[in-house]
């Protein structure tokens, strides 16, 4: 039982992670295109935001996992032999639990300390991305705006590991004319005062104003153009990418809050595999979707009720240990109910056959 419980849990888990990747992937290149993301930084991003969503796709595999296997059991009458060789089913809480606490441990790493950091590591490598130059930001191939809003660069190839390109067309606009540069060639250049430079190499200059004849052409051989290094900006915070042990260390309402949700995600888990054990009765009656319906609308409101008490919790309506221990013991609560359900109906039909 166990082997299939994980087979099953692979396979929902590498659904639903495909999932999130192609939709995380169309996001990012979507802004790709737009030029608001480097091209070069979309894979980086999307592993990092890959990361911040499995402890709750390893959540939802895992109980899914646990209510289909089961599940399939009552339907081929599995459940019928168990329980008529004297195990109930409180029994399958041992086989469940020896495949659910490993997934557990795990959900709990990446929610304490992977989680934080991949999204810490996400806004740091966002800021390198911003604040590189606008040549070094240009993708071959599009035109890209300045960020100054006063030139417009279009590379049409870029040698791999060289500062070289070729193809160049620049546009600027200079007191109050336009001027258009083309090169077959161009490079990067470095002064010893640090100062970078894009240096043109062969090309032709038209300068004059839109709709008037007295433009100038000038060929060059050289043509040098300043580029300016965008600012490093300051970060922004964001409770989800700071660290546990920076939480801990200073209690504010939010932050209680976000550990609560961080220690929650683990505790939800192990709650709703053991939820799982007596949802995935069959009753022929209801059909066979009756219970992954009942299934899916409890595990919405558990997530969403967690992430109310979260906020209340932040914003003082009510204490950390309420918002902690109210949900979740509501839920046990739940799946005493369940499981008490389950087994008096057991125990009324072993009777009634004698």
């Amino acid at each position: 039982m166990v082997r299939e419980f994980a087979n099953n849990g692979m396979l929902l888990f590498s659904i639903l992670l495909g999932i999130v990747v192609i939709s995380q992937l169309i996001r990012f290149l979507g802004e790709a295109v737009s030029g608001r993301l480097a091209v070069d930084g979309v894979l980086a991003l999307l592993g990092f935001s890959a990361m911040n969503y499995l402890p709750v796709l390893l959540s939802i595999s895992l109980f899914l996992s646990i209510l289909l296997t089961l599940s399939r059991c009552y339907r081929d009458s599995e459940m019928v032999v168990w329980f008529g060789s004297g195990i109930g089913l409180t029994y399958w809480m041992r086989p469940v639990l020896t495949y659910a606490l490993p997934v557990v441990s795990l959900i709990a790493l990446l929610s304490l300390v992977l989680s934080p950091w991949s999204l810490n590591k996400a806004a740091e490598f966002k800021r390198g991305l911003e604040s590189r130059d606008d040549v070094t930001a240009a993708t071959p191939g599009t035109f890209r705006e300045s960020r100054s809003a006063d030139r417009v660069y279009f590379v049409d190839n870029a040698e791999l590991g060289s500062s070289r390109v070729g193809n160049i067309f620049v546009q600027s606009q200079q007191n109050g004319k336009l001027g258009t540069m083309m090169a077959k060639q161009g490079l990067q250049e470095t002064m010893p005062n640090g100062d970078r430079f894009l240096v043109l190499l062969n090309g032709t200059r038209y300068e004059g104003t839109p709709g008037q004849r007295d433009y100038r052409v000038l060929e060059f051989a050289r043509y040098a153009m300043r580029i300016e290094s965008a600012p490093p900006k300051d970060p922004i915070p964001n409770l989800q990418a700071m660290s546990t042990l920076d939480l801990w260390q200073d209690p504010t309402t939010w932050h209680i809050s976000e550990l609560e949700w961080r220690i929650g995600l683990p505790l939800s888990a192990v709650i709703l595999a053991l939820l799982a054990i007596p949802l995935s009765y069959v009753n022929p009656r209801s059909g066979r979707s009756f219970n992954l319906i009942v299934a899916l609308i409890l595990y919405m409101v558990y997530y969403n009720m967690i992430s109310v008490t979260n906020s209340w919790v932040g914003t003082g309506k009510i204490s950390a240990a309420l918002g902690l221990i109210g949900i979740h013991g509501v839920m046990l609560s739940v799946v005493a109910i369940f499981f008490y359900k389950r087994t008096t109906l057991q125990s009324i039909r072993r009777v009634l056959r004698k």
